[in-house]
């Protein structure tokens, strides 16, 4: 049985709620990343939304900064170093798009402050 729960949402489900970013899609979302179970099919769903920004015939920059952002606020401490690895997996415009909007909501830093001297 839980072979199927960590299955389910498939990951073209998550990319569609990634493009979509309704107030509806949002809070699914912050559910998806409180479990951990979770955690591969969001990461693969994400990459999927990117592939597919990278492949449209507009390039819509300040769409991809926000969802970028988006993350970066309401991923858990746990996902944010996966968030920026998936951002840095291609140098598309759409990726360097997400990076600037996870770089922007500071997630990282607040994940993993720095020591101090």
């Amino acid at each position: 049985m839980q072979a199927n729960a960590s299955s389910f949402p498939d990951r073209d489900t998550v990319a569609a709620k990634i493009a979509s970013m309704s107030a509806e899609d949002q809070s699914w979302l912050k559910l998806l990343l409180e479990n951990a179970l979770q955690e591969e099919n969001l990461l693969e769903g994400l990459h999927i939304f990117l592939d597919q920004q990278s492949q449209a015939r507009f390039l819509n920059s300040l769409k991809l900064e926000k969802c970028g952002e988006w993350f970066g606020e309401n991923a858990p401490a746990r996902m944010q170093i996966r968030l920026y690895e998936v951002s840095k997996s291609s140098q598309h415009a759409a990726y360097t798009a997400f990076r600037a909007g996870l770089s922007k909501s500071r997630g990282l830093e607040k994940a993993y402050p720095k020591a101090p001297i």
